[in-house]
Order: structure tokens, then sequence, then C-alpha cells
């Protein structure tokens, strides 16, 4: 694993090859799973914040699910998450012309409506973060809908932090990310 300030990653972060790959997936992962997107306690009130901006971009399914359920839900184990349609994808998801989704407050960032990109969950995935007292727990999520990622990874030789860097500097910042590859780089010296 590698430690940088109260972050911890696991060496997979650094092993394991990723690159999403839409044509294949098609936005899968913002449909597939259990519940909506997992929100972190700070992007509840982004989420109240972007939610005009961000409605005209939405699907009036997902507009419907909002007004209903809310912004975003309460789980079962006290955890937030963004709302479903039918238990299904994210109310924030939108399908494109070749039915591909993606997401309705990225699309609203990109145009320069809101300065929120979307829930971090999304936005650093593959990586998982589980938080504790002390520090950042950083895993690579291994989910069979992202098979394709993998090969395109592969192919690309891109390893997962390397992929994640842009969702990693906007979660720890860009000083934190150049430890990273200070890290990463004499962790590779150490191994030959």
């Amino acid at each position: 694993m590698i430690v940088v300030d109260k972050v911890v990653l696991s060496d997979d972060m650094m092993s394991e090859e990723f690159v999403c790959n839409l044509d294949k997936c098609k936005g899968a992962c913002c449909v597939e799973g259990d519940l909506g997107a997992p929100l972190n306690e700070d992007e509840l009130e982004k989420m109240e914040e972007v939610y005009e901006k961000v409605k005209p971009y939405m699907s009036p399914e997902g507009i419907a699910e909002v007004e209903r359920q809310g912004k975003y839900i309460k789980d079962f184990e006290g955890d937030y998450s963004t709302p479903t349609i039918d238990n299904r994808e994210c109310a924030y998801a939108i399908y494109d012309e070749k039915k591909y989704l993606h997401c309705a407050i990225e699309k609203a960032y990109l145009d320069k409506k809101v300065s929120y990109r979307k829930p971090i969950s999304c936005y650093l995935y593959p990586a998982r973060i589980t938080k504790y007292d002390a520090y950042d727990a950083v895993n690579y999520d291994r989910w069979e809908i992202c098979s394709d990622a993998c090969v395109l990874g592969k192919e690309l030789k891109v390893p997962v932090y390397q992929f994640l860097k842009g969702p990693f500097i906007s979660k720890y910042g860009k000083e934190w990310y150049e430890k990273l590859e200070k890290e990463v780089q004499l962790m590779k010296e150490n191994l030959r």
C-alpha cells in the first residue's frame, strides 16, 4: 500500500489498469447496483444548491422522482444517495441519442451552469473511499460491468491512479497528487 498524507491507497490502485469504455458499457454504472450514487454529507448542500440549474438537463422521469423522493435519500443504513427511477437508474442519469447514460449534473457543470461536477463517488469510480477517524482508505473496486474498462486500460497501459488523476486532484488537491506520483515512482524503483 501507499500512504500519502492521511490517505492510504491499496497496491492495486497502482498495479491494475483501467480506462472507462463508454462505447462498451453505455454508462451501466448509472443504472446498476442497489441504490443511487452514494453521497457524502458535505455533498447534500451541493445537491440542494445545484438542483434548479441541473433540472433542465434531467429527464422528466428523473425530475418526477426527485420531486417525489427528494434531491437525495437516506437509506436503511443511514447513508445518503441519489434517488433512483423505479429502483434502477439514478434520477440524475440521462440518455443520449445512442442510449448511453450520462450525468445531468456533470452536463450542467461542463456547460458552466454549476461548479459542482457530480457526486465524488461517481467521479472517483473505480476507487471507493472508506473514511476512518485518522485516514481515508482508497481501494480499487472491481465490478463486472467495468470489465471492458479493464481491457482498455491494459491496452493503453493506464494504471487506475493515473486514470483518476482529475478526480483525485478534485478530492485531495494537486499537491497531494504530485506526492502520490513520487511515492509510486519510489515504489517502482524499489521493485527493480
